[in-house]
């Protein structure tokens, strides 16, 4: 999925899941013979597309997408590509109830978290075998992937990584980016929050928190670093009573804890520009929206990796690309996603748009890490992963989310928020 706070989007997935779990249980009125675990990779046939192809984007209307459409139909004249715009808000509603309803489009971009719940609806055809994995970073590539067969191709990546004030850690004595190892960026915090008031009067907290939404996204590589994990996929179970999960929450629970954040809910990227926060956590956009929104911040911040502790982990979002069962045209459809994923036309959509391509041909092709600020993000990319491949997920995040605030607020410890997750999560179930 794309990285947002937005609420919206919270919304809407909420009050899908009841009626995905009835799609689910259904199984969209499909033959046996045929569905999630059982389909053999989608054939091309020789030769350029033809026909017309229909897509649905995600988000507002896309001109550049529509420009690589343009240069798919010169490439094959005898093909047409409509691209109807779909706003994120309403995208997982639309796109549930098109399958439920035997009316999709040939192809859409899906959000990544909503690719295993979609893919048990047996909504989408399995990758040909033409498009390879290895073309794409392996955390990107298994977000297209429901019980280790793949239901698409990854078009934009996204992760996050920390962004820096460097005109306000240079006052604590910081020289560079601060520590990439949790336990010294957690003293680089500390020392920031020293100069609070003093060498820098506008700050208030060394760093920020997400806090009601998404939380899980910044928390779960937390766990993967200590070499854990939340879900064990060979035994079926959940995992959150373990060790590592504990050293996660530990670390969750210090930082506001230690008065280096705060724990309401304010806007971290105001925050940021204001110099009341000196670092914080986010995605590509961020970077964007501060060239365009506050040019004055141009060569006061920079980004670096996300902090680590045995191994260096990350969070894998973004879109993919799935061809419907249901596709009219699915051979040009195909033949599209493979047109679009191609690493100059990657490269090319990432230039204009700010996104992240998920494929290190792209980066390179497109030297995008001339742009010192990006150079975070592709070394993230080759270290991120993405949520278990569970119809549940939504669910489960939610409480993760639910707990971390109460973690957070010192509401809960440790331990009562590991037996509460562990609890909740196994009631919730994985799903099909």
């Amino acid at each position: 999925m794309r990285i947002s706070t937005r609420h919206a989007v919270r919304t809407v997935q909420v009050l899908s899941v009841t009626v995905t779990a009835a799609l689910v249980a259904t199984g969209c009125g499909r033959s046996e013979d045929s569905g999630p675990g059982n389909d053999a990779p989608a054939k091309l046939g020789a030769g350029k597309a033809k026909g017309t192809v229909v897509m649905w984007s995600l988000g507002d209307p896309d001109d550049n997408l529509k420009n690589l459409a343009k240069k798919f139909e010169q490439e094959n004249p005898d093909a047409t590509v409509k691209i109807t715009a779909v706003p994120w808000s309403a995208a997982h509603d639309k796109l549930t109830t098109a399958v439920a309803g035997g009316n999709t489009p040939d192809l859409s971009m899906v959000g990544s978290t909503w690719m295993p719940e979609m893919a048990a609806m047996n909504a989408f055809q399995a990758t040909p075998s033409s498009i390879k994995s290895s073309d794409f970073y392996p955390g990107q590539w298994d977000t297209t992937k429901y019980k280790d067969t793949s239901y698409g191709v990854p078009f934009s990546a996204d992760t996050t990584v920390v962004y820096y004030r460097t005109d306000i850690i240079e006052k604590a004595g910081i020289k560079g980016a601060p520590a990439a190892d949790r336990e010294g960026y957690l003293k680089d915090l500390k020392a920031i929050q020293a100069t609070a008031g003093k060498k820098n009067p506008k700050l208030r907290h060394a760093t920020g928190l997400v806090m009601g939404f998404n939380s899980w996204i910044f928390w779960l590589p937390m766990v993967w670093q200590q070499g854990g994990d939340i879900y064990d996929a060979k035994t079926g179970e959940f995992t959150f009573e373990t060790p590592e999960v504990a050293k996660a929450l530990e670390y969750w629970a210090s930082v506001p804890k230690q008065g280096l954040a705060p724990t309401d809910r304010s806007d971290n990227v105001q925050g940021f520009r204001d110099g009341l926060l000196a670092t914080y956590q986010e995605a590509a956009w961020a970077g964007g929206s501060f060239h365009k929104d506050a040019p004055e911040l141009d060569g006061k911040w920079k980004t670096m990796p996300v902090p680590y502790t045995k191994q260096p982990a990350g969070f894998a979002g973004g879109t993919d690309l799935a061809v419907f069962k249901d596709a009219k045209n699915p051979d040009a459809a195909w033949k599209f996603a493979q047109f679009l994923t191609e690493p100059a036309n990657l490269a090319a959509y990432a230039k204009v748009t700010g996104s992240l391509p998920p494929a290190p041909r792209a980066w390179t092709e497109g030297k995008l890490t001339e742009d010192e600020n990006m150079k975070a993000f592709e070394e993230q990319l080759k270290v991120s992963r993405p949520q278990p491949a569970i119809t549940t997920w939504q669910q489960i995040a939610d409480a993760i989310d639910g707990e971390l605030e109460k973690l957070a607020l010192g509401k809960a410890t440790v331990a009562e928020v590991q037996k509460a997750l562990q609890s909740k999560a196994t009631s919730i179930g994985t799903g099909r």
